[in-house]
């Protein structure tokens, strides 16, 4: 065996904790995922830290809250000045390569990937930057998510997850006898992400369950609502068979997703790699499904911030559940801890990190610390930013605008009761106020916030306002490929117009 493991991560996007058996869903058809989660270590206590895709993966690359590096929308640059996980991995000797989505917005579209196997699928200019002053919809999933779901026949991200699956089990086929450098490979997948649709073949894989509708009330807390405005869905009316055909979707499209990770996994056995190899598997946040009449993500809720973290390698480490809060920020280290076999060097980091390396856990079984998880919330359809502690059982959410919100998991799992200023928790509520303190200066964010978007919603309109704008969207050939998202089409158009025979 190599001194030093090979490590394999594979990405979902938007797929819940809650939608896989190894976190107590009863139905849903996960395979490979199952197999994985029973021969590896599973994280119950998982979490994303931003509820949205670009900051979310750029706070997971870099171990950093995506309020330190100034990625605070999906149309936030990620600096090329920070280290990513690849960098440091790079810098160590590995072979760093990317199949599929990282949403990178700027010129540098690899951060610190020697090798792209794909395009993104979404563009990579300012196009997606937010505007805190904009109220309306902006055009990205809204009311279509629960109402145009299905069957269907194709659909751009099936295309999409076929060629990213393709090219990685490609790039394994290429790999030699094993005495090249150690490497990684990220395979990064658009699926379950909404629209939800899915092919007769995964759609046909519940036929005989009966799917459940959302269990939590409709919420009305200012935060839901504005979400629901900003989505276009105030007041809007989604039938109980819209719903659960919506929810039917989405699992056929995890179950597509686990079909697509096993295929990667076939490829990474017959290089002859996957012994010496550590398997990831995670995904950028979760989907809200119906849940507090909510969809798709941006709100603290568990259904959207609860995100699986399976590691595995049988010849490395056993089976075990680990219980405890940690979060994507927690990815780069533990990365760096697994490839010097838990004791990873600190000192090659150029700066503090807000993650922890969790490598000694997976690989020996040691208690996780007891620390706080942090979320953050500074996109669009926010009045600013919106900051979520918890401590154990007890979720704080913060606003400068909206009265706070308290949640105790413990006696309310759903979350449900929002218990801020009652007096019982008086004490522990002035205590998590204070951490929020210590962990952020809202006011000094809410203006770094404002600057960046009045500069990239500038530099966006001047880039098209006369000449030729910049071409930032990677190509992986000189040919560019125009099934995948671009600035010139609205996401509502590309993402659902592009649904072949969809059956509602």
């Amino acid at each position: 065996m190599a001194a030093r493991p090979n490590i394999l991560l594979l990405q979902a996007d938007q797929l819940s904790a809650s939608a896989l058996a190894c976190y107590g869903n009863p139905f849903t058809k996960t395979p490979h995922i199952d197999r994985l989660a029973g021969t590896g270590v599973v994280f119950e206590g998982h979490y994303c830290n931003f509820p949205l895709c670009a900051p979310s993966r750029f706070s997971m690359m870099t171990g950093q809250l995506a309020s330190r590096i100034g990625a605070y929308d999906n149309g936030a640059e990620l600096p090329s000045a920070i280290p990513t996980f690849a960098h440091y991995l790079r810098a160590q000797g590995y072979r760093t390569c990317l199949s599929g989505k990282m949403h990178f917005v700027g010129a540098d579209q690899l951060h610190g990937f020697d090798e792209r196997l794909t395009s993104d699928i979404y563009p990579g200019d300012f196009a997606w930057t937010a505007d805190w002053d904009a109220r309306e919809h902006t055009d990205a999933g809204g009311p279509d998510a629960g109402v145009k779901s299905g069957r269907c026949t194709g659909s751009v991200q099936i295309d999409y997850d076929e060629q990213v699956a393709g090219e990685a089990c490609a790039w394994f086929d290429g790999l030699s006898d094993g005495t090249d450098a150690p490497f990684l490979l990220t395979v990064s997948f658009t699926h379950p992400h909404d629209p939800f649709a899915c092919t007769e073949e995964f759609w046909s894989l519940y036929d005989d369950v009966e799917i459940p509708l959302p269990t939590t009330p409709t919420v009305d807390d200012p935060h839901s609502q504005a979400m629901r405005r900003q989505y276009a869905m105030e007041g809007m009316e989604v039938s109980d068979d819209q719903v659960r055909n919506a929810r039917r979707a989405y699992y056929g499209a995890t179950s597509y997703v686990d079909a697509k990770m096993g295929q990667v996994l076939g490829a990474l056995e017959r290089s002859g790699q996957a012994d010496n190899t550590i398997v990831i598997i995670t995904s950028d946040h979760g989907e809200m499904l119906g849940d507090h009449g909510l969809w798709m993500k941006k709100v603290f809720y568990e259904n959207a911030l609860k995100i699986p973290m399976i590691v595995t390698c049988p010849e490395r480490f056993t089976a075990r559940r680990l219980s405890g809060l940690v979060s994507l920020v927690d990815l780069l280290p533990t990365m760096m801890g697994l490839v010097g076999d838990g004791h990873g060097d600190t000192t090659s980091l150029v700066e503090p990190l807000d993650g922890v390396d969790l490598s000694a856990s997976i690989l020996r079984g040691t208690p996780l610390s007891v620390r706080p998880l942090l979320a953050e919330l500074t996109c669009e359809g926010t009045p600013g930013p919106v900051l979520m502690l918890r401590r154990g059982a007890l979720k704080y959410i913060w606003s400068a605008v909206d009265p706070p919100i308290l949640f105790d998991l413990e006696t309310d799992p759903e979350e449900v009761i929002n218990i801020a200023g009652e007096s019982h928790v008086a004490e522990a509520e002035a205590a998590l106020r204070h951490d929020i303190t210590q962990h952020w200066d809202a006011g000094a964010l809410a203006c770094d916030v404002r600057l960046s978007q009045q500069r990239r919603l500038f530099v966006q309109q001047a880039h098209h306002a006369a000449g030729t704008p910049p071409d930032w969207d990677y190509r992986e050939s000189g040919t560019p490929d125009t099934r995948w998202m671009r600035s010139n089409v609205g996401y509502n158009a590309w993402a659902y117009g592009s649904i072949t025979d969809l059956e509602q």
